[in-house]
């Protein structure tokens, strides 16, 4: 059970993906957005749109303009009329790819955000393997992706052909219309089918989405073994930073011994906890802390207090309020101060230092 990915992916490993090029994204996302950005500025440019086509048309194919050619047309006049024909076509639907362009971006950076990586450049012999490219020809992802494109071919054919014979039934009236009003009849018709195609397109991208998200988060997903494994590279090794935090303990014990014997008094639980206090009042305020310890400690405490004379005074509520409120190099609080003081006047009395 120990292999079996139940656990949502971590920061890192989301991270790892994002750099590899593994990212939550949705093709129909971007068709659906394009669509809609083109077919909205076709909207918006209609009229002028209907009128720059028509130019073109009228200007290059009317009966008026063909006759302009003397002697019937050649071929380098044909080829220059389809040239102008192709530069007027391109300079109108210029607007159109340009915001097709930019709106393809625009869905890519909305769905991962800003991201380069080369990563998915690499050469990767594995890709190359006729073996490794047969299985992946009959996986599950590329079934998937067919029955997608099965149904999306079918959805958009179906919207597409239903307007087409609605067309093709009204067809016979534009002989001997009017072109203009003909031409604008045909783009309606073909702008109305769009705009069905674009909400059926809508529709498949959210479907999409959100399997994509859910394939993402599945795919990332990681065993117990590989966050415990993941934690220890980022963290360390729990054992190895318990061995370096005891090194750091003992190492912080054998600093404070060696300030014991500059202590005053050592105030004892007595067998618990042991305080040692000093006060300099040309530099502190109040008596400070340089050493405190439990059990062990507190006999390390008390041994070496004993082989450099300094008093062992016992006083257990005073010791216990001491360990609990003081970290070493602390002051000792106010409502503590004249316990304190208390053995201190006792002390320096003993030792002779007042009267």
């Amino acid at each position: 059970m120990g292999g079996e990915k139940t656990e949502k992916a971590t920061s890192k490993k989301r991270r790892d993906a994002r750099k590899k090029g593994q990212v939550r994204r949705s093709q129909e996302v971007n068709t659906a957005f394009c669509a809609i950005i083109m077919f909205g500025l076709l909207f918006a440019i209609w009229p002028n749109f209907v009128n720059q086509m028509t130019g073109i048309f009228t200007d290059n194919l009317s009966s008026a303009s063909l006759t302009m050619v003397s002697g019937g047309l050649n071929v380098n006049q044909v080829s220059a009329l389809f040239l102008r024909l192709m530069i007027g076509f391109f300079t109108i639907m210029a607007p159109l790819l340009g915001a097709a362009l930019l709106s393809g971006i625009a869905a890519n950076i909305l769905q991962v955000g800003f991201m380069f990586t080369t990563e998915t450049m690499k050469v990767k012999l594995n890709k190359i393997n006729p073996i490794n490219g047969f299985k992946q020809m009959f996986s599950m992802k590329k079934v998937v992706e067919l029955v997608k494109n099965i149904l999306k071919i079918f959805a958009v054919g179906y919207v597409a052909y239903n307007d087409y014979i609605n067309l093709l039934e009204k067809f016979g009236n534009y002989v001997g219309q009017d072109i203009y009003v003909s031409f604008i009849d045909i783009m309606q018709t073909a702008f109305l089918m769009a705009l069905k195609m674009c909400l059926v397109m809508v529709f498949i991208a959210v479907a999409d989405f959100l399997y994509q998200w859910w394939k993402y988060e599945k795919d990332l997903k990681m065993s117990k073994q590989e966050v415990k494994d993941e934690y220890k590279m980022m963290e360390g090794d729990p054992k190895i930073k318990g061995k370096i935090r005891q090194k750091q303990m003992q190492m912080s014990a054998m600093r404070m011994m060696q300030q014991v014997p500059e202590a005053d008094v050592v105030i004892t639980n007595p067998t618990h906890y042991s305080i040692a206090l000093a006060y300099d009042d040309s530099v502190n305020t109040a008596p400070q802390v340089i050493a405190k310890g439990q059990d062990y400690v507190a006999l390390k405490i008390r041994e070496t207090a004993i082989e450099n004379g300094v008093q062992i005074v016992e006083n257990p509520p005073l010791a216990q309020s001491l360990y609990a409120v003081c970290e070493v190099g602390d002051e000792i609080p106010d409502e503590l101060y004249q316990a304190v003081a208390d053995i201190l006047v006792f002390v320096y009395r003993q030792k002779g230092k007042i009267k």
